[in-house]
C-alpha cells in the first residue's frame, strides 16, 4: 500500500515527462506567482504520509501540507465522513440555516481549547488568515481598543490585515496600504539573541523592549491585543520561551490587553499537545483568544476561533460569519479528525516522532558545521544552517541545494524563517517507523552532497 511505501524515484529525474508537460500547462494558465519551480511535483494520489506523483514517482513528505496533513493523506474514515454528508447536503450559510455538525464542532472546541474561561464559544471560518482576523476583531470589539502588538519573525497570512500583521513583507510586496494601529515587538529568537547573553538575561532583554513600546509606539490604553504564535512557523520554528510569554500575559493582565495565541500552524496535535496553548496553561498563562486552522479539517478548509463567551457574546452582530464558514463537508471531516486524533493519541505521536526527529538533527549539529541550531516543539521541528557556527551567518543557499538534493531522492523539505535558511520538519503524524528513518537518511545524504557542492 503507498501508505506503507518508502520514497522511490523511478524516472531518470524529478520532474518526469507527464509531470513535466503539465507544469508546462500550469504556467501558461496561471499567474506565475503560484509557478513556482521549487517543487515540480504533480500529484497522483496521496495515503499516510506519502505521494505519488503522475509519473509514479514516491515522494515521502516532511511538509504535509504546511502543517495541514497531521493526520496524513485521505484516511479512509474521513473519507467515508465526508461521503456520508455529501449525500444529505453540501452547503448551506450558517448566518440563515444552522447545521448540526457546525453546533456539534463548536462544543468539542468549547471542551478543548486551552483559553481562559470557564465556559467557552466558538465560531468557524475557513483559513488561517480569516482565524487570526477575526480573532483580531474579537479583540477589539470586547476592549474597545485599535491597537494590536504583533512580533517579529511572525507570519499570519495574506489578507490585508495579515499581510500587515506579518513581519516579512517580501508576502506583502506593493500590497499597500495596510491598516493603521499594528505596532511590532522583536520576538525572543534566542539563537540571535545579543551576544553573551544567557537565556534569562536574553528574555529580560526581549520584555524590555516590548515594553518600551509602549512609550515610544503605542500606549498600552490603546492596545487590544497582542498576538503571538506559540511556535513561529514562517519565522523559524521558533517557540516561544515559557517565562517569555508569562510575562507578556502579566504585561497583558495589569493593561486591560487580551492575548491572542495563533495556533493555525502548531495546533491539532502537532506540539505534542492538542493545543500548544496547554502549556502555557499549565504556567499559568493561558491566552484569551485562540485561532487554529490547518491540520484542524484534515484538508478542507476550515478554521476556528475561541473565547470565553464573555468575550465573543461582545461581537456586534453581522460583524463575524460568511458564505462558507463552517461549510457541513469541512465539519464532518473536521469532526472525524477530531475523534481519530484523540483515539490514536496523535499528541503522543508527535512527541515520539519529535523525540526520534531531534535526536538525529542534534546528531547532525555535532558533525556538519553548517547546522547551527536545532529547536521545536513536539513534531514540528526546525534545523537551521549557517556558514559557521561561530559566526552564524545564515546559509539560504545551502539550505536551498539541501531541499533540492533530498527531492531528487523522493523527500519533500521545506524552508522557513527570517533568512530562508531552516528547513521545517511537518510530516504526517502517521508516519511509519521505516518511513521516518528513510526520510532521515535521506536528509543526511543531502547534507552530505551540498557540503561537496557547496565549497
Amino acid at each position: 500500500m503507498l501508505r506503507d511505501a518508502l520514497p522511490e524515484i523511478i524516472t531518470e529525474k524529478v520532474p518526469g515527462p507527464k509531470a513535466e508537460a503539465l507544469l508546462k500547462k500550469r504556467n501558461a494558465a496561471l499567474p506565475k506567482a503560484l509557478c513556482t519551480a521549487t517543487y515540480p511535483i504533480c500529484i497522483s494520489r496521496g495515503e499516510g504520509a506519502v505521494l505519488e506523483d503522475v509519473d509514479g514517482n514516491k515522494f515521502l513528505d516532511f511538509i504535509g501540507g504546511v502543517g495541514v496533513l497531521n493526520i496524513g493523506y485521505s484516511r479512509p474514515e474521513i473519507i467515508e465522513a465526508v461521503k456520508e454528508q455529501a449525500e444529505k447536503y453540501f452547503h448551506c450559510i450558517f448566518n440563515v440555516v444552522a447545521h448540526e455538525g457546525y453546533i456539534e464542532l463548536a462544543e468539542k472546541f468549547n471542551e478543548l481549547m486551552p483559553c481562559r474561561g470557564e465556559r467557552k464559544k466558538t465560531f468557524f471560518a475557513n483559513s488561517g488568515a480569516e482565524a487570526d482576523e477575526n480573532a483580531v476583531k474579537v479583540a477589539k470589539a470586547y476592549t474597545g481598543r485599535k491597537g494590536i502588538i504583533c512580533f517579529s519573525g511572525a507570519f499570519h497570512g495574506r489578507t490585508n490585515l495579515t499581510m500587515a500583521l506579518t513581519a516579512k513583507k517580501s508576502y506583502a510586496l506593493g500590497m499597500g496600504p495596510f491598516p493603521s494601529d499594528i505596532y511590532r515587538a522583536e520576538f525572543p529568537y534566542l539563537y540571535r539573541a545579543p551576544k553573551g547573553y544567557s537565556e534569562d538575561e536574553a528574555i529580560s532583554y526581549y520584555i524590555e523592549k516590548l515594553s518600551r513600546l509602549f512609550d515610544e509606539s503605542a500606549p498600552a490604553s490603546d492596545v487590544a491585543a497582542v498576538l503571538v504564535e506559540p511556535i513561529q512557523g514562517e519565522g523559524g520554528f521558533i517557540p516561544a520561551p515559557i517565562p517569555w510569554v508569562k510575562a507578556i500575559r502579566q504585561i497583558c493582565d495589569e493593561n486591560g490587553i487580551l492575548l491572542i495565541a495563533d495556533e493555525v500552524q502548531c495546533g491539532n496535535c502537532r506540539s505534542g499537545r492538542y493545543f500548544a496553548s496547554e502549556y502555557w496553561k499549565e504556567a499559568g498563562a493561558a491566552p484569551d483568544i485562540i485561532a487554529t486552522a490547518k491540520s484542524m479539517g484534515a484538508g478542507l478548509p476550515i478554521s476556528a476561533i475561541t473565547a470565553s463567551a464573555e468575550i465573543m457574546d461582545s461581537v456586534p452582530a453581522g460583524t463575524i460569519g460568511g458564505t462558507y464558514c463552517g461549510n457541513p463537508l469541512a465539519c464532518a471531516s473536521a469532526l472525524k479528525a477530531m475523534e481519530i486524533m484523540k483515539r490514536e493519541d496523535y499528541a503522543g505521536k508527535a512527541r515520539a516522532i519529535g523525540k526520534k526527529v531531534t535526536e538525529r538533527y542534534l546528531d547532525f549539529k555535532a558533525k556538519y558545521e553548517e547546522a547551527g541550531d536545532v529547536r521545536g516543539l513536539g513534531a514540528m521541528i526546525g534545523i537551521e544552517f549557517v556558514k559557521t557556527k561561530e559566526g552564524k551567518e545564515p546559509y539560504p543557499e545551502f539550505a536551498a541545494k539541501v531541499i533540492q538534493t533530498a527531492l531528487q531522492k523522493g523527500l519533500m523539505l521545506e524552508n522557513a524563517g527570517t533568512y530562508g535558511n531552516v528547513i521545517r520538519f511537518l510530516a504526517p503524524l502517521c508516519i511509519t517507523d521505516s518511513q521516518l528513518a528513510r526520510g532521515l537518511d535521506i536528509f543526511e545524504e543531502a547534507i552530505t552532497e551540498a557540503k561537496n557542492s557547496c565549497r
